[in-house]
């Protein structure tokens, strides 16, 4: 099977969801937080460097629960327009930018 460029719009997208991943993470190491997570260090790494832009979600679905993030601030995220500041440049979380 033949996987199809990305686009750029996909590309962003995972760098933005690596960045996600990266703020939330913290201090926690990559290690104990993939280890929680289920998935291979390795995986976590390619995630939060943008090298796997459209990872399965079961595999975001399980860093992000580790995490605390709810999917719907991880979308909110990864979906927002460009331009706008994201939840650490703000102040405020995903949910209260959807809010308001």
């Amino acid at each position: 099977m033949v996987r199809l460029p990305l686009t750029p719009a996909e590309v962003e997208r995972g760098q933005r969801l690596g960045a996600l991943l990266r703020r939330a993470r913290g201090e926690r190491s990559m290690l104990d937080t993939a280890l929680d997570a289920g998935v291979s260090p390795e995986t976590l790494r390619k995630i939060e460097c943008g090298r796997v832009a459209t990872p399965a979600f079961p595999t975001i679905a399980a860093i992000a629960d580790v995490l605390g993030l709810s999917l719907d601030e991880v979308w909110a995220e990864i979906n927002r327009p460009d331009g706008e500041v994201g939840p650490t440049g703000s102040g405020r979380t995903a949910r209260e930018r959807l809010a308001s």
